[in-house]
């Protein structure tokens, strides 16, 4: 974690900052290795605690070596001051994203003497490039949904709901490994799969018709995204060519998507060929993000993402078209950039159609 907080430190001194105020829960565990669900890290120059209550300060001592725990107990006017009077603190960043305007005025209203500075994005930036042990838990991640989902895809038949079969799919990523999933799996047929984000409903799912399953898995705190669709029994002409479509542009993306680009030209390498086909007004999300102690982060592969990909990054490819009445498709695998390329981390079971 030593490397992980001198990054930090450089980006303080950047900010004209003495101290960071860390909040949110998978910055939190980047950057100590605690893996608790409460208490606060405050890095200065010198100094790097973590505040935490009784629950979890023997796990933050095992967890967190390269930080001072403190035992915190009772209200935040009862404790803070003294946390950031013993740090020397005069100007303090705090997690604007993930600090409340209510918890701000807790903060600030008991720091009179320090200067309070919202901050965006100085954690997640140093998150973005994986280390090769990430890489590696990650890869793990991938390969418990891959065999996830080819074991219980092959089982889906016609009749069974949309509930069912996502239940099918967490119960396979549990018994494979799976800590807690990183986000509600998505099984949506027919014209529920017109819609990007639906979530399982009773539908029952009939011969002929797309259905979109899209699922993650995670290991030692890092996730895994993948996304499939398939047809039960013979799939009909619309979906083939709308099918292809898809995969055609997924497939360019990963053998165009290289070190250097921008996120917007990822974004682009597939939507032109959704475009050229006819498309482009149905593909109306992002390409792609970042995928790591969280299941969404950076970086952005989108119509507006300005970031420079590079070595180390993880992000997704998932191109999709979504057909109101009908439903829809969308591919996607979670990929790593690596000696200047994607390299595809993916490996559940995808079709070609002739």
């Amino acid at each position: 974690m030593n490397n992980r907080l001198n990054n930090l430190r450089k980006a303080l001194r950047e900010n004209g900052l003495d101290s960071l105020l860390v909040t949110q829960p998978e910055n939190r565990r980047y950057l100590s290795g605690f893996h608790g669900s409460a208490g606060y890290l405050l890095i200065t120059e010198k100094k790097a605690l973590l505040a935490t209550d009784f629950r979890y300060t023997e796990q933050a001592s095992r967890q967190a070596p390269d930080f001072e725990v403190v035992r915190i107990k009772g209200k935040l006017s009862e404790w803070f001051p003294a946390l950031v009077a013993g740090a020397s603190v005069k100007k303090l960043g705090f997690e604007a994203e993930d600090v409340s305007y209510d918890a701000y005025k807790q903060f600030s209203g008991i720091l009179a003497e320090v200067e309070m500075v919202p901050v965006k994005g100085m954690a997640e930036k140093l998150r973005t490039v994986k280390e090769p042990e990430e890489i590696e838990y990650i890869e793990k991640a991938v390969a418990i949904a891959d065999a996830a989902y080819d074991k219980v895809s092959s089982e889906i038949e016609a009749g069974m709901t949309e509930k069912q079969v996502a239940w099918e799919m967490e119960k396979s990523l549990r018994e494979n490994g799976s800590e807690a999933i990183p986000f509600e799996i998505i099984v949506a047929s027919g014209p529920n799969a017109a819609l990007p984000h639906a979530r399982p409903t009773d539908r029952v799912i009939n011969e002929g018709e797309p259905v979109v399953i899209d699922m993650g898995a995670k290991y030692r705190g890092y996730a895994s995204d993948m996304t499939r669709t398939i047809c039960v029994g013979k799939p009909v002409d619309k979906f083939i060519t709308i099918y292809n479509i898809v995969l055609d542009a997924q497939e360019a993306a990963e053998s165009i998507i290289k070190r250097g680009m921008t996120g917007q030209q990822a974004d682009s390498a597939a939507r032109d060929i959704i475009e050229k086909a006819g498309y482009g007004e149905f593909f109306g999300h992002s390409l792609g993000h970042g995928v790591g102690l969280a299941e969404h982060e950076l970086p952005h592969l989108s119509p507006n993402a300005e970031e420079i990909l590079g070595d180390g990054m993880v992000y997704t490819v998932e191109p999709g078209i979504y057909l109101t009445g009908w439903g829809g498709v969308r591919i996607e695998d979670t990929a790593v950039m690596e000696n200047g390329r994607t390299r595809v981390i993916t490996r559940a079971r995808k079709v070609r159609y002739d």
